[in-house]
């Protein structure tokens, strides 16, 4: 019963493998989850409800409305009702109304609603799960930070072979699991991040700022709300596509901002992580019309920025953990220690930009942790969904984080 008291939602789309999600239903029946399933019509030519509807003991739901009385299902209730949203299979149709926001049937407006982790398993024909467009829309989902249970390779019902079949039931359940598994170890945990750039104006239309994409924070966040913590985010200026819903995100422009924000929670954190691309300095005045050009030199005075993570860090609590983040191109592991010792971190994560595969803007990454206790961890070039995993399970062995 590894599953017991979990509450998933399970969605089902049309497609031929419709029929392996009345096996999936009585997995995790069997193991203990309460299974709530959502179908979408076109799944109704694959696999009735009916039989769905016996294998979890409950109703099936497919409509907005129950009846002729204006009694509705609640698309906002089960989205915060379920532990898990998990869409098995998931057509291209309905993996392209995930991925854009289209929202015409009652699966994809508990699908927006949820507050849950989501993972969905695709399942189509070889040459449409390797179309463009189909990759495109996988890789939204992805950036949602939503899972993707990738198809297995094998004979598909157009008589070819290849990628494309839904992952096997009990493969599935078996990433439930792990998933729930994994989740517990910061259950109950406040954590807070702040990530991406900082903007300081300089007049109406200029700033000064920096190439910081926020996707190494991203990911943090993302691997923090998977392993069961509230995640707080304070996030520059960015351009990646976020489900909000799933943090208390607050978006900022300024380093004077940033810092307003997240000493108002610092104090109930139990885990603060510093990853945003905070501008040192700051333009001493902000000019309120356009500045003109003018001369062929113009001179700025800057003066220096609050600086976040010290300021908080000389708060710190015995009980709280600081974890910060470095970016050097000479001396680099000299000047992260320096950081770790003044600003009372507890770990600090060292990016160089003389590594190739590292830095900003990229989807990949390489690090050197480097602990208080004096442990040093360094990775591979990596995905950084795969660096903030090792990030996170290194606060592992920071003893007061427990």
């Amino acid at each position: 019963m590894s599953l017991r008291g979990k509450k998933i939602i399970l969605g089902v789309t049309g497609s031929i493998s419709a029929y392996k999600s009345a096996i999936l239903t009585r997995l995790l029946i069997k193991a203990g989850a309460e299974v709530q399933i959502i179908m979408s019509t076109s799944a109704f030519d694959f696999i009735t409800p009916l039989t769905l509807a016996t294998l979890s003991k409950r109703p099936v739901l497919s409509q907005f409305q129950k009846d002729e009385t204006g009694v509705w299902n609640n698309h906002v209730e089960l989205g915060l009702w379920a532990d898990l949203f998990l869409v098995a299979p998931i057509s291209a149709n309905t993996l392209a109304k995930f991925a854009n926001g289209i929202c015409d049937n009652l699966l994809s407006a508990t699908y927006l609603s949820a507050r849950c982790p989501v993972m969905v398993a695709p399942a189509m024909d070889l040459d449409m799960y390797q179309h463009p467009s189909v990759h495109s829309n996988i890789e939204k989902l992805e950036s949602f930070g939503n899972a993707i249970l990738d198809a297995e390779s094998g004979e598909l019902a157009s008589g070819l072979s290849g990628q494309g079949r839904m992952m096997e039931p009990e493969h599935i359940l078996a990433k439930v699991e792990e998933f729930f598994a994994i989740k517990t170890d910061f259950n109950g945990k406040k954590v807070m991040i702040t990530m991406g750039p900082t903007q300081e104006a300089l007049d109406p239309v200029r700033y000064i700022s920096n190439h910081s994409s926020g996707k190494m924070g991203l990911a943090l966040a993302n691997t923090f709300l998977s392993r069961g913590a509230e995640v707080f985010v304070f996030s520059g200026p960015i351009s990646l596509r976020v489900n909000k819903n799933s943090f208390h995100w607050q978006d900022v422009k300024s380093a004077k901002e940033m810092y307003m924000a997240s000493s108002e929670i610092h104090d109930q954190m139990d885990i603060c992580v510093f990853a945003a691309a905070v501008a040192d300095y700051a333009p001493a005045e902000i000019y309120p019309e356009k500045i003109k050009k003018s001369d062929s030199t113009l001179s700025i005075d800057l003066v220096k920025n609050v600086d976040i993570a010290a300021k908080l860090g000389a708060k710190k609590k015995h009980n709280q953990v600081h974890i910060g983040f470095a970016l050097e191109t000479e001396n680099e592991a000299e000047n992260a220690r320096r950081k770790l010792t003044k600003k009372n971190f507890d770990m600090i994560v060292l990016n160089s930009m003389k590594e190739s595969g590292a830095g900003f803007q990229l989807d990949t990454n390489k690090v050197h942790i480097f602990h208080a206790s004096g442990l040093t961890v360094e990775s591979d070039i990596a995905p950084k969904n795969q660096i903030a995993s090792l990030i996170v399970d290194q606060i592992k062995n920071i003893p007061v984080w427990i």
